[in-house]
């Protein structure tokens, strides 16, 4: 299905730690920026970093939703009709939710991507934090589990490790029917 480019939508890319879902998020801003079509990139990540976490919320989803929310709105009233969201979203009863927050229709798409591939990524980003690398590392095969399990994404875009930022930003917005 073909999403008119000026129908406001909004998209999560989601998928375990080391997956690429910042990196493809980046990328899709660029080839919207390159068809002129209005859009912000949010990164999940940057609206929870706060310390410490609750007890009952160790990921800060309450407050990552109520700043994701915000944030939208803000983007949206600034003219952007495509949201492109990077973060994890872990379990389906949470997905109204995320749309709730953006405003507008939401699709969900993970990457998939092999764990010796995410364990490599892993090893290269955090090879000067033994303790982050090491919980990075765990939490990887953790959450694809959940991911596995909790089949919250609309689509699937198998990454490999070969392939660029852009070829895995073309795969999902065609994917996702965002394509000019």
């Amino acid at each position: 299905m073909r999403i008119p480019l000026s129908t406001p939508a909004a998209l999560l890319i989601t998928g375990t730690v080391g997956s690429g879902k910042s990196t493809t998020a980046q990328a899709i801003g660029g080839l919207l920026r390159k068809d002129a079509i209005p859009h912000a990139v949010i990164d999940l990540d940057a609206l929870r970093n706060a310390w410490p976490s609750p007890a009952d919320d160790p990921f800060h989803e309450r407050l990552m939703l109520a700043n994701l929310g915000a944030v939208a709105r803000n983007h949206v009233v600034a003219g952007a009709v495509r949201l492109v969201v990077a973060g994890v979203l872990e379990d389906l009863a949470q997905r109204p939710l995320y749309e709730q927050a953006v405003g507008m229709p939401l699709s969900v798409c993970r990457l998939p991507l092999d764990l010796a591939d995410v364990q490599a990524r892993l090893h290269r980003r955090h090879r000067d934090d033994l303790e982050a690398l090491n919980w990075h590392l765990q939490r990887s095969g953790e959450l694809d589990a959940v991911l596995d399990a909790a089949e919250v994404a609309d689509v699937e875009e198998g990454v490999k490790a070969e392939q660029t930022p852009a070829q895995v930003a073309q795969a999902v917005v065609r994917a996702v029917g965002w394509t000019s």
